[in-house]
């Protein structure tokens, strides 16, 4: 099993680097909205969706961002889960006055589409709505979570390499600036350790921490980045308290709260000193990236790393099952 594993994710990463331009469904030198590149949204029942179409639609956008537009919506959806529901009128509202059509259908979208940001709110439907999207080889970024399970969201990513379609997915909270900082420029030196918060709400059908605690672990792996071997977690009603052990020793620890105010940060420790990692800087950071994404056709987060990050959450769970012990993050892979 160990071996297949890494066979896939090594598999996986080799897919996405090697995508060449050639592939992509369009342009790449459409330098306005006269000819963009047409994005097509999957699910209207989340906030990301008016908040990135406002972005990529707005008037100047970024330079980064510049000849994008996002031309087309299907609104769902999860059907299941009533407050994600309850927002879709609004939201297509929203979108219909940025000048976005809204389609019937998943097929309909993509035939006027160039590539997608895939943002059902609920992680149960994302399977198979990412098969068509793979079967269209449409390039697409999937949001949060990218499943409502570990297996779902492996079979994505194998799916999406073994038709050399290209797939990112991360949480806008990877691109805090300090977080960014710490990993690839060196700001603390070595990283010794870090830990980090955030809400971790859950929501019947996903693994606790995948539907917001999400927003949390993806900044611990962001500053530690991958190779966590073990997990164990404390878990009461109203908190969870994760910790990673990483295979060359070091530890990073996750708290996800359900009460009090909902916020986000952390804190690393570096062999040059500490730092905290600040604030929520909003969406615009992850649209970039985003946009240089469907440019390039190569995920700037390694899909090993998105993989490993599902792997931790998931046996967080088990842990939880198994009343706090320690599992090894492979045990799920």
């Amino acid at each position: 099993m160990k071996n297949s594993r890494r066979s896939f994710i090594k598999k996986s990463s080799a897919l996405a680097t090697a995508a060449s331009l050639s592939t992509l469904p369009f342009s790449l030198f459409a330098k306005n909205l006269a000819d963009p590149i047409k994005i097509g949204i999957i699910g209207l029942d989340t906030s990301h969706s008016p908040a990135f179409t406002k972005l990529f639609n707005a008037e100047n956008p970024r330079p980064e961002m510049a000849g994008f537009k996002v031309t087309a919506a299907y609104p769902y959806g999860s059907k299941d889960i009533k407050y994600s529901m309850d927002r879709i009128p609004d939201y297509i509202k929203q979108v219909k006055e940025l000048g976005v059509e809204i389609t019937d259908s998943i097929e309909a979208l993509l035939e006027k589409v160039d590539v997608v940001l895939l943002e059902t709110n609920d992680g149960k439907p994302r399977l198979a709505q990412a098969r068509k999207v793979i079967k269209a080889r449409k390039p697409f970024f999937i949001d949060k979570p990218v499943a409502s399970s570990f297996a779902d969201t492996q079979l994505i990513y194998q799916e999406a390499a073994n038709n050399k379609v290209p797939i990112f997915s991360a949480s806008s909270l990877r691109y805090m600036s300090n977080a960014q900082a710490v990993r690839h420029e060196g700001k603390i030196g070595k990283v010794l350790g870090c830990d980090t918060f955030s809400p971790a709400t859950v929501e019947a059908g996903h693994p606790d921490l995948f539907w917001y605690g999400i927003h949390g672990v993806e900044i611990l792996f962001t500053v530690m980045g991958p190779g966590c071997e073990s997990v164990s977690r404390t878990h009461t009603p109203d908190a969870d308290v994760v910790t990673g052990k990483w295979k060359d020793g070091r530890i990073g620890t996750f708290r996800g709260t359900r009460t009090g105010k909902h916020e986000y940060g952390g804190t690393a420790f570096g062999s040059e000193g500490n730092l905290v990692l600040g604030k929520y800087e909003g969406y615009e950071p992850l649209a970039v990236k985003i946009a240089e994404f469907f440019k390039s056709g190569v995920s700037p987060v390694d899909p090993a790393e998105t993989l490993e990050i599902y792997a931790f959450m998931e046996a967080a769970d088990e842990s939880k099952r198994r009343g706090g012990g320690t599992v090894a993050v492979s045990s799920v892979m």
